[in-house]
């Protein structure tokens, strides 16, 4: 099965924000298993990042970025036309933010769940979510 993590769940993660961390900790080890696939619009990485940065976490924000792309069993995804158009044709219709159009777009195009607990979400019908908010 196919995960998308939203900036959301990684920041959970990272903030140590239970019980949201302890879910896509979770699976984070079910991907580094071979047991699911996680995945992460690139749009989405650099939402991570600057959120580490603004907090004062310049540090983490490297070390993030370092291991996404070497040890993290996520595999971060340079959005094409495709996924462009459908983050602009959500972003259009409903009432998210740009870069969580991609987070949904990406789900949409991969027909995977979204793992967040980010509330815009639920304005897109049909979008597969695994809730890990209140």
């Amino acid at each position: 099965m196919t995960y998308v993590l939203d900036s959301w769940a990684l920041m959970a993660w990272l903030k140590g924000e239970t019980p949201a961390s302890h879910r896509v900790r979770d699976l984070l080890e079910a991907a580094a298993a071979g047991r699911v696939h996680l995945v992460m619009s690139m749009i989405n990485v650099g939402e991570v990042y600057y959120l580490l940065i603004k907090s004062g976490q310049g540090p983490a924000a490297e070390e993030f970025v370092q291991a996404l792309g070497s040890s993290m069993p996520i595999q971060p995804l340079l959005p094409d036309r495709d996924c462009i158009l459908q983050s602009a044709r959500l972003k259009g219709n409903y009432p998210i933010s740009y870069a969580d159009a991609f987070a949904a777009a990406t789900a949409i195009l991969h027909n995977a769940q979204l793992v967040t607990g980010d509330p815009e979400f639920r304005s897109v019908p049909g979008l597969k979510l695994e809730w890990l908010g209140p």
